[in-house]
């Protein structure tokens, strides 16, 4: 990886010399891997390497934080260099400022245990992919309101993101007109003036949203780890297929796809977000009840109800409300997140130290209690 990553970083940046490459923390994406970048002058920057050669997340992800960017419903990374038909295929981001949502949230009044990533300096900050999945035991314990504060803060920036709607459900393509991110591979910093002829627009390959979501089970299931459940990934299709009609009819929206604790950042300007490589346009709903899962809960335990009110809350705040028809599709996407599970059961155990063998029979009885609920 390193020889990879030094000859991406001679090509695109010839002027500048690398210090060092340094670990990004943990990730469950089995296509991806990520390696930071401390330049000689001191900035830093991550790439993301497709190891598996499929250049269709990077071409998504850059289209993604471009437009992300230059609208700005969110804050993002800015691209600094990719090629989505390099061998491999690679994508180098510049940091974003704040401290990781984790350890802002470990370091709250009350909690019990302490995250060992406390560097607040805003270039030293992880990207760690399609992230591990955040310890219930640390985050879950009595925080004070100081948790529920910033879970209405996050609420808040998805209901910003979700506020960018368009015509039609589909899936994110690049209209890139070169492999090559512009001038230099530079593009201009989120936090820029983009006059509104240079705002780029989002390609989208439009598509029924319960096709949308299907192509969102496969992508799963490509970068899963394990294949101990693979028969799980057969019954959530033919869950969303027989409930294409309760899934038709929601209106379309950006969605990151993995908001995760690791994913996001929190500084007094509000919060960004990085890792967009799963961002489609969907239904919202779905966002939501991801963000939840992945944001407060564990293998097959629950957070505390007020962060997840806390969580809605900011959302309400925001919005206005919860997405139309919430309550009625959330079934439905709670089954579609057990493949957060099933499809990464190897990392889970090792994760949990437990035996796979007791988290695939959990796993099996919990699919069943989620099918049997919608």
């Amino acid at each position: 990886m390193n020889e990879t990553v030094s000859t991406v970083l001679r090509d695109d940046f010839p002027d500048r010399s690398v210090a060092e490459l340094f670990d990004v923390g943990p990730s469950w994406n089995g296509a991806n891997e990520t390696v930071g970048v401390e330049f000689a002058d001191g900035d830093r920057a991550f790439c993301k390497i497709a190891i598996d050669g499929d250049g269709t997340r990077i071409a998504r992800e850059r289209a993604v934080l471009r437009y992300v960017a230059a609208e700005r419903p969110v804050r993002a990374p800015a691209v600094l260099a990719g090629d989505r038909n390099g061998s491999p295929p690679y994508l180098v981001t510049a940091p974003v400022a704040g401290r990781e949502l984790l350890d802002v949230w470990n370091a709250t009044e009350g909690s019990r245990e302490r995250s060992t990533a406390t560097d607040t300096d805003p270039g030293n900050r992880r990207a760690s992919g399609d992230t591990a999945p955040v310890d219930t035991r640390i985050t879950c314990d009595d925080g004070g309101p100081a948790r529920g504060a910033l879970l209405r803060r996050v609420g808040r920036t998805l209901a910003a993101l979700h506020a960018e709607r368009f015509d039609s459900h589909g899936e994110i393509a690049d209209l890139s007109e070169s492999d090559r991110a512009g001038d230099g591979g530079s593009t201009p910093s989120p936090d820029a003036a983009v006059p509104d002829a240079a705002v780029p627009e989002l390609a989208v390959d439009s598509a029924p949203w319960p096709d949308v979501l299907r192509s969102t089970i496969e992508r799963t299931r490509e970068i899963g780890t394990s294949e101990r459940l693979a028969d799980h990934y057969a019954a959530v299709v033919d869950c969303v297929e027989s409930n294409r009609d309760r899934l038709t009819g929601a209106r379309a929206a950006l969605l990151h796809g993995d908001v995760a604790m690791p994913n996001l950042f929190v500084d007094d300007d509000g919060i960004a977000a990085i890792d967009w490589e799963l961002a489609h346009v969907g239904d919202p709903a779905r966002d939501l009840v991801r963000a939840e899962d992945q944001l407060l809960n564990g293998f097959d335990s629950t957070g505390p109800k007020r962060y997840a009110a806390a969580l809605y809350d900011g959302y309400r705040e925001r919005a206005g409300g919860l997405p139309s028809g919430f309550a009625e599709r959330r079934p439905v996407y709670e089954v579609v997140r057990m493949l957060g599970r099933s499809g990464f059961l190897d990392q889970w155990a090792t994760y949990l130290d437990e035996p796979i063998d007791a988290l695939a029979d959990r796993a099996e009885a919990e699919l069943q209690s989620r099918l049997d609920a919608v």
